[in-house]
């Protein structure tokens, strides 16, 4: 009975700590900021994951078209390999933050000191274009463990998290992705899009139309939540 009562108790400790690592928005591991509660406007923050990329110039031209703030998290060796976009999407007037370096599908698995250098190495190629510290970081995936903690506790890093997931890094469905996004839409929210694919593109078009038809004002993630994108 003791042995049975014991694996009971280390499966829900192992299934607490996976749901916990896995929901950005549990803060279970590290504070996130995933949304303004307090926001009673109709603002709302839009963030792309995983750029710069030939599609980030085009998430670009929408965003100038509706006049709509955008904060990008960016990887790293996308950075080395899109310089020029970057560039572009600073000259936009576009914050951007830090998505690591590799954003490996084993980055959670990852000691500390190796995520240190990831961050560090990405926040040097980010401040090339800034020229000012980069404050923000979301991590691959949104999954957060002790490891990444504690290299935020020695980066500095605040972790910008969602509670509008658009889920079309997992699917190219525009009808799926739009329906998800636009019924979750609420004051405060912040949205995650990709701008790796012409189907998050041409999503973003029709989403932007949506919010202007219903009122909703586009602002950085600065103004939503009152943080600062960098320091000196």
């Amino acid at each position: 009975m003791n042995i049975w009562y014991y694996w009971a108790v280390v499966l829900l400790w192992i299934g607490i700590n996976a749901v916990g690592s896995s929901r950005i928005s549990s803060n279970y591991h590290v504070k996130a900021y995933c949304n303004n509660p307090l926001e009673t406007e109709k603002k709302i923050a839009l963030t792309f994951d995983d750029g710069p990329s030939p599609y980030t110039l085009e998430v670009l031209e929408l965003l100038k078209k509706y006049n709509a703030s955008a904060t990008f998290f960016c990887i790293g060796k996308n950075i080395e390999t899109y310089p020029e976009i970057l560039q572009k999407v600073i000259e936009g007037g576009h914050l951007v933050g830090n998505h690591s370096y590799s954003h490996s599908k084993f980055f959670d698995f990852y000691h500390e000191d190796k995520i240190t250098k990831e961050l560090r190495k990405t926040d040097k190629l980010l401040e090339k274009f800034t020229s000012r510290k980069i404050n923000f970081f979301r991590p691959p995936y949104g999954v957060t463990t002790p490891s990444i903690r504690r290299a935020l506790k020695i980066t500095g890093h605040k972790t910008i998290g969602w509670n509008i997931r658009s889920l079309d890094g997992g699917t190219k469905n525009q009808e799926l992705i739009l329906n998800r996004i636009t019924k979750r839409v609420s004051p405060g929210g912040i949205v995650l899009l990709h701008d790796t694919g012409e189907h998050s593109v041409l999503v973003l078009e029709q989403f932007l139309q949506f919010l202007q038809q219903n009122n909703y004002q586009v602002v950085s993630i600065e103004e939503l939540l009152n943080l600062k994108a960098y320091g000196d």
